[in-house]
């Protein structure tokens, strides 16, 4: 037992300083020595820096299965290497047969250097994991309730919001169910790749018994694949602001990254540079 949790704070601190800065959208500059700073790493990861130290000294008793992913994806490890995480906080590694929300490291470069736009990665089932400055600033700063992530379906059928803040938006279309139907028929398509993955399960007999809209659109029984479209956003700071939304999803894991783009040179774009700006102020300005 202690021997595993020497093994794991040193491990944690291996991780910790062969992992740059920039791939986690820190800027660089002069550093007395490689990697992240513990206060950076218990940042990302959302625990104390007192309570990294006592992990990394092998003083703190085993971590929850919530801490361990959290962990997994600041550090950008791979498949392997979380496993062996879960192994040495004495915890049983992901299950193949559950929806994947571990984030590869390629996915998270790819966030932390798409930070001038919109940017956000869900699961299959549509929990927000990660997301970038310019994504809380436009939608609101997601809300993290315990171990329960913020979910668009849940979001969207609740009348709820994935944020913080006055956001909305309408399809570019003008159908207003569009949407909500395409989310419902993709989320058939995710419970029946996954079919004993408990949290889709408990999330569709949610949705089953809270919000009629969903339930009609569910028993239509309907299977397809949420796709890309454009967005007609309103925000409180610009208005209305038209911009295209784009779902990749990533080949091995399921993962869905949605993008929000507008051409150079447009309206749109104009307005996103001045979120951005709102993005920077609001992470340099003293808190008073």
């Amino acid at each position: 037992m202690q021997d595993a949790q020497k093994d794991l704070g040193t491990l944690l601190r291996s991780w910790r300083d062969r992992l740059s800065p920039r791939d986690v959208g820190l800027p660089g500059g002069s550093r007395r020595a490689a990697g992240l700073r513990r206060e950076e790493l218990a940042a990302l990861a959302g625990v104390s820096v007192d309570y990294l130290i006592r992990l990394e000294q092998g003083r703190a008793t085993h971590p929850s299965p919530q801490v361990a992913a959290s962990f997994a994806r600041a550090l950008q490890l791979t498949d392997a290497e979380r496993d062996h995480l879960f192994v040495l906080a004495g915890l049983l590694p992901p299950s193949p047969a559950e929806v994947p929300s571990h984030i590869p490291p390629s996915v998270q470069r790819l966030v932390a250097r798409l930070g001038e736009i919109p940017v956000a990665v869900f699961t299959a089932s549509w929990d927000l994991i990660t997301w970038s400055p310019l994504w809380a600033v436009l939608v609101g700063e997601p809300v993290v309730h315990g171990s329960t992530r913020p979910n668009l379906l849940r979001a969207h059928f609740g009348g709820t919001s994935l944020g913080v803040g006055e956001f909305s938006f309408v399809s570019r279309t003008g159908d207003e169910n569009r949407f909500g139907a395409s989310l419902v028929a993709d989320l058939r398509r995710v419970r029946g790749r996954y079919p004993d993955d408990r949290g889709v399960a408990a999330l569709v007999d949610e949705l089953l018994a809270s919000s009629e809209r969903f339930r009609a659109l569910w028993e239509s029984g309907v299977v397809g694949e949420h796709e890309s479209e454009t967005k007609v956003m309103f925000h409180e700071l610009v208005g209305e602001v038209e911009l295209d939304c784009d779902v990749f999803t990533v080949a091995g894991t399921d993962l869905r990254i949605v993008a929000y783009t507008a051409a150079t040179g447009s309206g749109a774009a104009e307005k996103l540079d001045f979120l951005r700006v709102s993005a920077v102020r609001a992470v340099h300005t003293p808190a008073v």
